[in-house]
């Protein structure tokens, strides 16, 4: 699938702390001295001005950063290069449902402006909204069931999470109606509802088989009757039994996705070491996770390639160069990544053409 063809699904707009005033001005540059006559000739190797980019679009409910930089640019993690940001702006991130972004022509130059606002605007160039009605860099929802529920523990996480200690009256395995005994909660409010993990197999980086993290199976959820060291937390959920060892997290997380889409400065050449639901294939909009990170100059945003490996087969066409034959690698979507460890990141699909599977390789686009 092409970028400029990309129209992932829509998703609800969910909540984000906060308030903003903010009003956004954006400006597709390119070279001088371009006449409007001379639009055909633009070379879009270098300004990837998508050949059907829409004069106007109106945003609406559910879209992301993603999908509307898609509309207008075949590359969309080009945002940082090629958008002029008004630097009257607070904020440049953010835009709202019912703003409506105009492709114009000015001196030869392509910009990309905001020629109105919605029904929250206060005026042409101030706004008060709350953050939950701005458009995100991709699909909160997702993210967030991802975050809560992941299927991948960072060692972190297993090394310092609350975990559960003993069950009471003497249970080994513990379900829906039970209490276990937890340690290590540190701070947390009465009734806080957390999400039980198994930690299951190691997940080691196939550079230098180090472990990275651990599969987490999610076990149930609980709410804490009373605090202290040890805690009891009130089993309310169950899809595996509880056992002593597993540990907790919270059931809400905080996900920040007021980021834009671009390319990392470095270059990038990582391999993908797992995917959501302990699959081993997976495709758009699921999350997959790769052995490079925070150390390797990732961070969320981030915008990579990924390439399919190349199988080794037989030629067996009687006059072969060779019988042995290297296939290349070919390349085969995009994901963005949301969330960077040390030295590994969680990313989400947003473009593949065929499946995505495990020991792929992940490139600087």
């Amino acid at each position: 699938m092409s970028l400029s063809g990309y129209s992932p699904p829509r998703s609800p707009v969910r909540s984000l702390a906060g308030a903003a005033v903010v009003a956004l001005v954006l400006s597709i540059m390119m070279p001088a001295g371009i006449a409007v006559s001379q639009q055909a000739g633009i070379d879009r190797s270098v300004i990837p001005v998508a050949p059907d980019a829409p004069e106007r679009y109106v945003v609406q409910p559910g879209d992301t950063l993603w999908d509307i930089s898609a509309k207008f640019l075949t590359d969309p993690w080009y945002w940082p290069e090629i958008w002029y940001i008004n630097p009257q702006v607070a904020n440049p991130h953010l835009i709202y449902p019912g703003d409506v972004l105009a492709l114009t022509w000015v001196d030869g130059q392509p910009r990309l402006i905001l020629e109105s606002g919605g029904p929250v605007r206060l005026s042409p160039r101030v706004r008060e909204s709350p953050l939950s009605e701005s458009i995100n860099a991709i699909p909160y929802d997702i993210v967030a069931a991802f975050m809560s529920r992941p299927s991948l523990l960072t060692s972190d996480q297993v090394r310092n999470s609350p975990y559960v200690a003993y069950g009471r009256d003497h249970r080994l395995a513990s379900s829906v109606g039970d209490d276990v005994y937890v340690r290590r909660l540190g701070s947390a409010a009465p009734d806080s509802r957390y999400n039980v993990f198994h930690v299951g197999d190691e997940l080691k980086d196939p550079d230098d088989g180090d472990v990275l993290g651990y599969q987490g199976l999610y076990a149930g959820q609980g709410d804490f009757t009373r605090l202290g060291d040890p805690a009891t937390l009130h089993l309310v959920d169950s899809k595996r039994e509880t056992l002593e060892g597993d540990i907790l997290l919270p059931n809400a997380v905080e996900v920040k996705l007021d980021f834009i889409p671009h390319a990392p400065k470095s270059t990038i050449d990582g391999t993908i070491i797992s995917v959501t639901d302990d699959r081993s294939v997976t495709g758009e909009y699921d999350v997959v996770i790769i052995n490079r990170g925070t150390r390797h100059g990732l961070e969320p945003g981030h915008v990579l390639a990924i390439w399919e490996a190349g199988a080794k087969v037989r030629d067996k066409t009687e006059n072969s160069v060779s019988r042995n034959v290297q296939l290349p690698d070919e390349r085969n979507g995009l994901f963005m990544i949301f969330k960077a460890y040390e030295r590994m990141s969680f990313g989400l699909i947003l473009e593949s053409s065929r499946e995505v599977h495990v020991g792929d390789s992940v490139r600087t686009p």
